[in-house]
């Protein structure tokens, strides 16, 4: 056991180091074909943080072991929407725009409820898929609009403001990533999340067979959280420098991706039958949801209070998973 211990403690380091490299090189590609830094923060870079979750996922579902890939997916987005969302506003309360209230934080629920109603017959079939996929891609089309008309208003502001375009301007003149380091980094970025991925499933599928846990349980927590290091990490990064937009805003993303891309391509490529995914886990993924989306209410604001009880929840609900398996 304990050599597949150390399999999964270098599988998560390989998945993570490798999320972060090909998030680098994706961002350098885009840059040197002039996409703006808006787009590329709304997907390239969102897709970089999912990419753990995404190889995890997939790898599962192809070695016969559905409930890791689903239990994946149901434990990252519960991690995001309160312990992400929780220790981030324990740092510093965030600030939530009207706009994330009104359409993010609803989209992502939906995506839940409907991920929930896809599991009542305990499978997610390749029609289930399509459905997941096509409306990721509206998601997508929305969320690319709204970027580029900010942009555009952007580039209005800056015309009436010659200082501020000026410094913009020598902003944008900084030297990009060279095209053949970009390359490389993504290349090796993919190479390590594939590699850190079948070392991760194997190791924890091991343990949990040896614990005689089942892969859900699994799935749902140590699989769950190690996959979603880089959105902890970046959400409280982010908060600490006061941009709490870009700390809600990685979490919603992440949840959205991990349901209508991960599950949509997973079950696309092979059908997922479920088998240890409760009705307790299901109900978490749509109420941590719909907190999320409640505290938002409350003068826009996520305050440290709302946080701690989100923290507290999440602590509660992975003590009962654990106490259940033994």
């Amino acid at each position: 056991m304990l050599l597949q211990i150390v399999y999964i403690v270098i599988g998560v380091v390989l998945v993570l180091w490798g999320a972060d490299r090909l998030t680098d090189g994706a961002v350098g590609i885009a840059t040197r074909l002039n996409i703006p830094q808006i787009v590329i923060g709304l997907t390239i870079v969102a897709m970089g943080t999912s990419m753990p979750e995404f190889c995890v996922s997939l790898v599962s579902a192809l070695k016969g072991t559905a409930d890791l890939a689903v239990g994946n997916v149901v434990g990252s987005n519960v991690f995001n929407a309160l312990l992400i969302v929780g220790v981030t506003a324990l740092v510093a309360p965030m600030t939530i725009l009207r706009q994330t209230v009104r359409k993010d934080i609803p989209f992502a629920l939906v995506a839940s409820m409907l991920l929930v109603l896809m599991c009542f017959d305990g499978t997610l079939s390749r029609i289930d898929a399509l459905v997941l996929l096509a409306l990721f891609g509206f998601f997508m089309y929305v969320t690319l609009q709204a970027g580029l008309s900010a942009k555009k208003a952007d580039k209005q502001d800056a015309s009436d403001e010659p200082s501020q375009a000026a410094s913009d301007e020598a902003a944008e003149a900084q030297a990009p990533m060279s095209w053949l380091r970009a390359s490389l980094f993504i290349i090796i970025g993919l190479g390590c999340l594939i590699g850190g991925s079948n070392l991760f499933v194997g190791g924890a599928t091991a343990v949990a067979t040896e614990l005689g846990i089942s892969d859900a349980v699994v799935g749902l927590t140590v699989v769950a959280m190690g996959t979603s290091l880089p959105e902890l990490a970046t959400s409280v990064v982010a908060a600490r420098k006061g941009n709490s937009g870009i700390a809600i805003g990685n979490a919603l993303g992440s949840n959205v991706f991990n349901i209508l891309l991960i599950l949509g391509l997973t079950g696309a490529i092979t059908p997922l039958t479920l088998q240890g995914i409760t009705t307790l886990d299901l109900t978490m993924l749509v109420v941590s949801m719909m907190l999320l989306w409640l505290f938002s209410f409350t003068k826009l604001t996520i305050e440290r209070w709302e946080g701690a009880l989100l923290t507290t929840i999440f602590v509660a609900y992975l003590t009962y998973l654990v106490m259940a398996a033994v």
